[in-house]
């Protein structure tokens, strides 16, 4: 399949978008993070890859399977050259007509990690499936539409979900208690960071104590909770300064700062610019 550099990181622009990329291609998109309305589905074909989805670090290699949902945040840090990556996009206006099974899908999905790593005959199944849809698009007419393409959607869907239910399914973070208490955090903080700032907030909404929250999620990511909370804040203030053209007062108050002076001293005390020389530098 051809490369293309064609890859749009915040909406598909149409309902679905079938294709590859390089790693050098990938590597302009690590410039910033940014929040991907479309639903990403992708495999790494060969290379490496380090990025970070929502709140939390993954590193990618030659067989991982990924499964992202609209809303999610991603910041690539780095892809090697010899990277190559398939993926099939699903615009947010195509995941809005989905059917509610489709929706009960992505409930499930939502506990499960975003990758998984496959072996080599699965993953050589899944490496033809997308290049069979690629050639399908390329016809003359094509062979897809919207209609066909959300069966394919819920297929792809249910291809994770069967796999990630497998007792061997290689997950990067084995879901015992702990990981699923972190996992339920980062999901919680992703819903309500733009609103709850304290993590005795999320220990309460969890009914765990804050000891045991806080010592769960530092055993589970290295990171204190406090430390995520920012994260989620500061990713997207930084989509906001880079990619809008809303005022500083106004990505203040979406993020749930009511003092947009209290805003510009949080940003600069956890990025070293202010959210103005932030954005400044960006252009």
């Amino acid at each position: 399949m051809s490369e293309t550099n064609n890859i749009p990181l915040l909406d598909c622009p149409k309902d679905f978008l079938i294709g590859d990329a390089s790693g050098k291609i990938m590597n302009e998109y690590a410039r910033f993070p940014c929040k991907i309305k479309c639903g990403v589905y992708a495999i790494m074909v060969r290379g490496e890859a380090r990025a970070t989805i929502n709140i939390t670090e993954y590193q990618f290699r030659k067989n991982d399977l990924l499964f992202l949902e609209s809303g999610s945040f991603l910041l690539i840090h780095e892809f090697s050259e010899d990277a190559l990556v398939y993926y099939i996009l699903f615009s947010s206006s195509f995941i809005d007509k989905n059917t509610f099974s489709t929706q009960m899908s992505f409930t499930s999905l939502r506990r499960l990690n975003p990758i998984l790593h496959l072996n080599d005959d699965v993953a050589s199944t899944a490496i033809h499936m997308v290049e069979t849809l690629v050639e399908a698009s390329n016809c003359q007419p094509s062979l897809l539409n919207t209609n066909r393409m959300l069966h394919v959607y819920n297929m792809l869907q249910l291809f994770y979900l069967d796999l990630a239910k497998e007792p061997k399914a290689e997950s990067l973070h084995p879901l015992d208690r702990k990981n699923e208490i972190f996992q339920e955090y980062c999901q919680l903080v992703m819903k309500h960071y733009h609103e709850w700032h304290h993590v005795s907030q999320y220990a309460e909404e969890m009914r765990l104590t804050l000891p045991h929250l806080s010592t769960t999620i530092k055993q589970a990511s290295d990171k204190t909770a406090g430390e995520l909370i920012i994260e989620a804040i500061l990713t997207d203030a930084k989509a906001q300064l880079r990619l809008t053209t809303k005022q500083v007062k106004e990505i203040a108050i979406t993020l749930g700062f009511e003092n947009v002076a209290f805003f510009n001293r949080f940003f600069k005390t956890h990025t070293g610019y202010t959210p103005k020389a932030y954005r400044m530098a960006a252009l």
